[in-house]
């Protein structure tokens, strides 16, 4: 856990303010306020969320990467929640892009406060091209029970979630379902039969997700 060192305002937005972003009015429970560091006009652009493990294989982080970076180049934002693995891989794909590519990162902790702790380069670039987003208070640092709540946020947000990689008990899987019930489209990539980290993703794919292995499928499923 490390403090985040920025020059900038963080801005906060609360329910009713015009800023808002109207898609959290689906969840049961919006968010009383938001806190917002980097380019509020970004929470405008459509979003996709990139998820998946934290203990992410090479070949999981490569695909993270590719589908982040094909997204991107479409113009939509790419969402996801700043966490070791498939996270960490979209966030800089997208940032490598260059200036005109964005984006967001949905946090656990207060927006000063960076974790996991190695993260500190890739949040100050986020919040140089992108834009970080937490609904805690300054000052709070990681707990358990902050992350599904992250990740409720990252679900209404986004116009589809993508997990790349996942195991039976993931994170992601939260978020994938969340976004099913809020009537967002979501995709699974899929991986080795063999593999501890494709149970999550073919387990979705069971469950009515999409099947995507490549960018194409979710650009055309979207209409972008």
């Amino acid at each position: 856990m490390q403090t985040l060192h920025a020059s900038n305002p963080i801005t906060q937005i609360d329910r009713g303010s015009p800023h808002y972003p109207p898609r959290l009015w689906d969840l049961y429970d919006p968010p009383a306020s938001l806190y917002i560091y980097g380019d509020i006009a970004l929470l405008k652009m459509p979003m996709i969320a990139i998820v998946g493990s934290r203990s992410a294989s090479p070949e999981g982080l490569k695909n993270a990467r590719l589908f982040a970076r094909a997204l991107s180049k479409t113009g939509v934002l790419v969402l996801s929640g700043l966490a070791k693995g498939v996270d960490s891989a979209a966030h800089q794909a997208t940032i490598e892009l260059g200036p005109n590519h964005h984006t967001a990162a949905i946090l656990g902790t207060g927006i000063d406060v960076v974790y996991p702790r190695e993260n500190i380069a890739l949040s100050r670039a986020i919040s140089q091209q992108g834009i970080l987003i937490s609904e805690l208070p300054l000052g709070v640092g990681p707990k358990p029970w902050h992350f599904p709540r992250r990740n409720r946020i990252i679900a209404a947000l986004a116009v589809g979630v993508v997990v790349v990689e996942a195991a039976e008990k993931s994170g992601s899987l939260i978020t994938a379902r969340l976004a099913a019930d809020l009537g967002r489209e979501v995709f699974a990539v899929p991986g080795s039969i063999h593999s501890l980290n494709s149970v999550g993703c073919h387990l979705l794919i069971q469950q009515g997700a999409k099947l995507a292995f490549r960018p194409e499928d979710i650009l055309e499923e979207l209409c972008f």
